[in-house]
């Protein structure tokens, strides 16, 4: 099982309405992609200074399932759409759990 996890930082153009239609593009991923056992994406909680906005989780059953999601054009299309126009900054890790 591979889980990923990206965490995003929204640039200050992303006002309150830009930020709730990526994310419910974002969750939109698992029924319009598939592949994946689980999918979370949530807003931070503001507890403290300095944290990411956004963070997705999501789990594949394995690697070849992580990658056809991330090659898949939809999922592609949401980054380029919904994502990338929005992104102050991103990071993330895939690890075996």
């Amino acid at each position: 099982m591979i889980r990923h996890v990206v965490v995003f930082t929204w640039s200050a153009d992303a006002d309150a309405a830009r930020r709730r239609t990526t994310i419910e593009a974002l969750r939109r991923l698992r029924q319009d992609v598939g592949g994946m056992t689980y999918l979370v994406v949530a807003e931070d909680a503001g507890l403290s200074d300095g944290n990411a906005d956004t963070v997705l989780i999501a789990d594949f059953p394995d690697v070849e399932a992580f990658y056809r999601y991330a090659q898949d054009p939809v999922h592609l299309s949401v980054i380029a759409e919904h994502v990338r126009p929005w992104l102050a900054r991103r990071s993330a890790v895939q690890y075996q759990i």
